[in-house]
């Protein structure tokens, strides 16, 4: 985490101009299976054998950036909505996002106090009362349906209340209704379901971990060696994405990790290596033909 404080100001992507979107968090889990019973994994216990164990790791990046800024682990077992109590820390004005796996209705009423705002799904089976129906702007997206100031009902007898806001929002390309939460009620009702649509890039951040790191086969079988190769993964992810950042030239991430692991035993510049790898590399080649000349 010193590091991504160290550098987080090379990070921030300097498109996305809108300030609600700037102070926007984005939280999710993913899982790692681990063919050993370390970890509690998920699911019910096979019939023969013992279940295979599962590691979930808890993330939250900065929509402006593409690296964690918090991480915390847990057996794949533990539910995500235990989790959502450790932002607790977000400044005020700062948005989070996150899918209704994270419930938690009186960390909803904390964020609330706090002057922070969370977008998420509303859970099918949620106890609410409508209050108020706000207007639809005729310039809104065509997708917004219904926008309303609801309240809702929690707790061991349902008597605890949370004032909260619901748009629901037709989504065309996947043909289906999706019903979005937030105490925030300033921000227009589509820019609440594009706050939401946001999720999508943790999502590609697993994608990255799991592609381009070793994630499926761990050196060690406890649980210390388990996040010391996860945490190391993620480091190298942070560096690598840090790397990227400071060269002009266009790189997929993916073609970067594979380059920097040919190169690491090799004494060159990286950041010239990556400006211009034709040049450099001809450059590596003559020298090397000098030394062999020199000392046949």
């Amino acid at each position: 985490m010193s590091t991504y404080r160290r550098h987080a100001q090379f990070l921030a992507d300097s498109r996305l101009s809108d300030a609600g979107i700037r102070r926007l968090y984005i939280m999710d889990s993913t899982t790692i299976p681990l063919f050993k019973d370390i970890l509690r994994g998920v699911g019910r216990s096979p019939k023969e054998g013992k279940k295979k164990g599962g590691v979930k790791v808890h993330a939250i990046i900065k929509a402006s950036e593409h690296v964690p800024c918090l991480i915390l682990y847990s057996e794949a077992v533990r539910h995500d909505h235990m989790f959502l109590v450790e932002v607790h820390n977000l400044a005020a004005g700062s948005i989070i996002t996150f899918d209704k796996g994270y419930v938690d209705y009186a960390q909803y009423e904390t964020f609330t106090k706090s002057h922070s705002w969370y977008v998420t799904r509303l859970k099918d089976d949620a106890l609410y009362q409508a209050r108020k129906e706000f207007d639809i702007p005729d310039d809104a997206d065509s997708g917004v349906l219904e926008d309303e100031e609801i309240i809702l009902y929690y707790g061991d007898n349902k008597k605890q209340e949370h004032r909260a806001r619901r748009v629901a929002y037709w989504d065309d390309e996947n043909k289906r209704l999706l019903e979005f939460i937030t105490n925030n009620f300033e921000l227009s009702a589509e820019k609440i379901a594009l706050i939401y649509k946001k999720r999508w890039q943790i999502e590609l951040l697993f994608k990255q971990l799991k592609q381009n790191f070793p994630l499926k086969y761990f050196l060690g079988d406890n649980e210390n060696a388990i996040q010391i190769q996860i945490w190391t993964a993620m480091l190298a992810n942070l560096l690598i994405t840090l790397m990227r950042s400071r060269v002009k030239r266009s790189w997929a991430f993916s073609n970067l990790v594979s380059i920097i692991r040919q190169q690491l035993m090799n004494y060159i510049n990286i950041y010239g290596f990556l400006e211009n790898p034709e040049g450099s590399w001809r450059e590596i080649i003559k020298e090397t033909k000098s030394l062999w000349i020199e000392n046949p």
